[in-house]
């Protein structure tokens, strides 16, 4: 009979990190949709962290440099954690935090951090046989989606063509964007009102196409000012908005918060946020109806639960906004107050390209896998030929 003794020290031993490694990643993808078959790319930056107990976890951070990243991670980020416990998640978060972004700087610090904080719960999972969702509270088992589809490269009869097509594929809560980068390309010809008027015309030939029973979310993905997203707004509310996106420029907090007393569309944001402070301000100024931290781009895991439950305690709800479906379904489905998974085409087409097994949606809900971790495995061997790929400088929006 076993010495019970030492089969729970054993229990306690603490597992060691040995090795991180973070390969750059720009993935080349076709949007092959009505005929169009638009060539495009998404950067990342893909992390592989090894223990001595044989269990590898795997993250990655994306919307961002990934040449930047990768150096950081492999150079900093990942030397500092080697032979540090990667199930005590909150004590090397807080070490990476301090090492990275000691006066509070966001950025690729976060970005950095986000990738490690993944891959460590997905080895925590794994070494104790439960999916990431369960151990970040288990609050449901499958959570809703929404699609995103209509990007500014389809023109206003394709983007209803789109709209009508992923309704017929079972998808009823439909994402757009609009502004077209209007303050980035603010010296191109076209003038801001242009942009918003041909928006206006452009979120009603998708309302005309899908009919009144189909939700419809936007985002501009900070690319207007003030006065014209709440001009842009007001004009939209007959349009039965479900929510308005990053509509304001940095997520300007006091903006936001004046312009959430002008409008009846409830306001999101926060994917591209990177601490948790400016979710707390965000909040504290009642800027926000829906908060969208993404684990990808928001600390990861460990940052992401504790926003959640600081939202909570506003009586406000996150969403997934920023795409990576596939890893922010735990944090929706983990959360009480989780809501909306983003089934954003671009992301997904790549993730087919880096994993297998992913889970897909069905008829606008999403089943967590049961496996451990975080339920699916990176194809190494496509990733290994992903990175040799030249990088195109296509980063993505979310």
């Amino acid at each position: 009979m076993p010495d019970a003794a030492a089969s729970i020290e054993r229990e306690h031993d603490p597992m060691k990190i040995t090795a991180v490694e973070a390969s750059p990643l720009n993935i080349p993808i076709s949007i092959d949709v009505l005929g169009l078959n638009k060539p495009m790319s998404l950067s990342m930056c893909f992390v592989a962290v090894h223990t001595d107990e044989g269990i590898s976890g795997y993250g990655f951070t994306a919307i961002t440099e990934e040449e930047v990243i990768t150096s950081i991670v492999e150079k900093v980020a990942g030397p500092a954690i080697i032979g540090d416990d990667p199930r005590l998640t909150e004590r090397v978060w807080d070490k990476l935090y301090w090492l990275l972004a000691p006066r509070g700087q966001t950025g690729y610090a976060a970005h950095a951090i986000a990738a490690l904080d993944i891959a460590l719960w997905d080895i925590k999972g794994k070494a104790l046989g439960q999916p990431v969702y369960k151990l970040l509270g288990g609050a449901r088992d499958r959570v809703p989606t929404y699609a995103t589809f209509g990007f500014g490269f389809f023109d206003r009869d394709q983007l209803a063509e789109a709209a009508k097509l992923w309704v017929s594929n079972g998808h009823k809560r439909l994402k757009m964007t609009v502004g077209n980068s209007a303050l980035q390309r603010r010296d191109e010809p076209r003038r801001l009102p242009d942009v918003i008027a041909d928006d206006y015309e452009r979120v009603k030939a998708v309302r005309d196409a899908v009919g009144d029973e189909v939700e419809i979310y936007i985002d501009a993905n900070c690319s207007l000012d003030h006065y014209h997203a709440v001009k842009l707004a007001r004009r939209l509310e007959p349009l039965g908005i479900s929510f308005f996106e990053e509509p304001i420029t940095q997520n300007d907090v006091r903006q936001m918060a004046d312009m959430r007393r002008q409008t009846s569309i409830p306001l999101a944001c926060g994917q591209n946020e990177g601490l948790s402070f400016r979710f707390r301000d965000l909040l504290a100024a009642n800027a926000v109806d829906v908060v969208q931290p993404n684990v990808a781009i928001t600390g990861g895991y460990t940052q992401c639960a504790k926003i959640a439950g600081m939202a909570q305690a506003f009586n406000v709800n996150i969403a997934n906004g920023g795409a990576w479906i596939h890893h922010n379904m735990h944090l929706q489905a983990g959360m009480a107050n989780g809501t909306l998974a983003e089934y954003h085409y671009v992301a997904v087409e790549c993730c087919k390209k880096m994993y297998k097994d992913l889970p897909a949606p069905k008829d606008g809900w999403l089943d967590l896998p049961q496996a451990p971790g975080l339920g699916f495995e990176p194809d190494l061997d496509a990733i290994a030929e992903l990175a040799k790929l030249p990088a195109s400088g296509g980063h993505g929006k979310g």
